[in-house]
């Protein structure tokens, strides 16, 4: 059911959803948060469409903001709300409610947003692209216990980290941080199957990656180790090498879709670690409302602390370069510790012959 509003109130929207809900045999809400949308009109439908989809893991009211100022002075003068409701099979498994708003109402959204927010259910703020610099102080992000942000849409996605550490606030989460949850579960678990002490890591994803960035200042905060940083053509991340005394720990995803964990003494295992859909990224948040230290800790640690070479090929020339030297140390020792033993025995046997010499005198 699709119902539309023009030049109306946030009274009129709460009634008209009261009245689809009557219609549509739900007497009951039903929902357990609600999720405001901060886009704009080149944005929503792709916002909205991953908010339904994560809608029938979570139901929920989303609240589509798109603000309209507009550039003519006549239309800055005109302030109106303009509200499109979507119930039923249109809004997934929830209610969604488009709020356009003009001139002036642009910059007070806050005050047609929170008469329309559930009643004792907890608020979820999301940025899919230009959020603010400090989300928590946001006039809509300040309703909210949640708010989540996308490094990867800013003009400066990497320098987009260090204005989200300088902001941060319990609760701040960004996309960024959620798309390598799959990447933290495979490494976690293959260092649970075969505990071993890590000298060093390296992580290899395209440039500009906030989420390449946060791996690494992951790894580096959890390891205790130096972790180097590698460029590659992507696609995101798409390699991971825990360097152990016994060998490389890696975990590498050239395609984007299936990716190759490797250990030391172990056959290589294909493992699931397609990119995923923004509505999974949106829904896995969603499971959460309480604050993330973990990626506080990540977000708040200068990228700077990550080495990177030169190039994927100077890196590779290393890693060569560093079996080689080890294998030619290991052969040394080997031939060490054969003339050793050659030592040893040669005394040995001169002795039995004097000894063999006297006996048949």
């Amino acid at each position: 059911m699709k119902i539309d509003l023009t030049k109306t109130t946030s009274s009129k929207i709460n009634a008209a959803l009261m009245e689809a809900r009557r219609t549509s045999g739900s007497t009951a809400a039903g929902m357990v948060l609600t999720l405001v949308i901060v886009t704009d009109e080149g944005s929503a439908y792709d916002a909205l469409k991953a908010a339904n989809d994560a809608s029938r893991e979570h139901p929920m009211r989303t609240l589509a903001v798109i603000k309209r100022a507009g550039r003519s002075p006549r239309a800055r003068a005109e302030t109106r709300l303009d509200a499109e409701i979507l119930v039923g099979s249109d809004a997934g498994s929830g209610e969604t409610v488009i709020l356009r708003m003009h001139g002036e109402l642009a910059a007070h959204a806050q005050s047609v947003v929170l008469p329309l927010l559930l009643p004792d259910a907890p608020v979820v703020v999301w940025w899919p692209d230009n959020a603010p610099l400090h989300p928590a102080q946001d006039p809509l992000g300040s309703l909210a216990q949640r708010r989540i942000t996308d490094a990867v849409t800013a003009e400066s996605p990497v320098g987009q980290l260090a204005q989200r550490a300088e902001s941060y606030t319990p609760g701040d989460t960004d996309l960024a941080w959620t798309r390598i949850t799959g990447w933290r579960s495979m490494l976690a678990a293959a260092l649970d199957q075969r505990p071993s002490r890590i000298v060093s890591a390296m992580v290899e994803g395209e440039s500009y990656n906030p989420s390449v960035e946060l791996l690494g200042l992951w790894l580096t905060n959890r390891l205790h180790v130096p972790v180097e940083r590698v460029v590659t053509g992507g696609p995101g991340i798409t390699a991971v090498h825990l360097r152990t005394k016994d060998g490389d720990i890696t975990l590498d995803r050239p395609d984007g879709l299936m990716g190759t964990l490797s250990m030391p003494g172990s056959p290589d295992r294909q493992v699931a670690l397609k990119r995923r859909e923004t509505s999974e990224l949106i829904a896995e948040e969603l499971r959460r409302l309480d604050p993330d230290d973990i990626y506080a800790t990540a977000v708040r640690t200068p990228v700077e602390r990550l080495h990177e070479p030169a190039n994927a090929e100077t890196a590779a020339a290393e890693r060569i370069a560093h079996e080689v030297t080890e294998a030619a140390v290991a052969a040394q020792d080997r031939v060490t510790a054969d003339t050793a033993d050659a030592a040893e025995k040669k005394p040995a046997k001169k002795a039995a012959g004097k000894r063999a010499g006297k006996d048949g005198a």
